[in-house]
């Protein structure tokens, strides 16, 4: 089985593109994420992805697979837990969304929207990750991590995603898998 980073090489070297030196390693099977920095290991985290088969095709509302990039990092200085509507933050805690217990999964926290790398695969017409908003974010449904339950984007814990988003820049890798 080949690592997250020897998969990212390959796709590098047939798009004709320099590596990053940060990489996002999302694992749909295991509904787990690992960030390394070079070749180390940072952290892994427990996230949830979608509850529909992996697709990147739009209007799907699976997780698309393949190699992405952070194109906007949005949310910094908000605290955790604060919804965003639109990229926005609304000025309200989750917990002050009425019935944001039963709501599916708010976007909360902080967003990282990808950018498909790959043209024809998550990269433009009707597989463009980009057009279709998918984020990495914090979610309001903490306790269900570790089971599929988004609508295509992959959801966090809020002090990960804090976390987390102070140590990713605008260009590096997501490998989604």
């Amino acid at each position: 089985m080949k690592s997250p980073w020897e998969s990212v090489r390959e796709t590098c070297t047939r798009l004709g593109i320099k590596s990053a030196e940060r990489l996002l390693a999302v694992h749909i099977a295991t509904q787990t994420m690992q960030f390394f920095r070079g070749p180390e290991l940072v952290r892994s985290y427990v996230i949830s992805t979608s509850k529909r088969p992996p697709s990147n095709v739009k209007g799907s509302l699976g997780t698309p697979r393949g190699l992405h990039a952070i194109a906007e990092r949005i949310g910094a200085g908000q605290p955790p837990g604060m919804v965003f509507s639109s990229r926005v933050p609304t000025g309200r805690h989750y917990s002050e969304v009425p019935d944001s217990d039963t709501h599916p999964n708010l976007i909360t926290s902080r967003i990282l929207w990808l950018n498909g790398l790959e043209p024809g695969v998550n990269q433009g017409g009707d597989v463009d990750t980009h057009a279709r908003y998918v984020y990495i974010h914090g979610t309001n449904h903490e306790d269900r991590l570790g089971a599929p339950q988004s609508a295509g984007c992959v959801v966090m814990g809020n002090l990960d995603i804090v976390e987390l988003f102070e140590d990713v820049r605008t260009g590096d890798f997501v490998w989604i898998e």
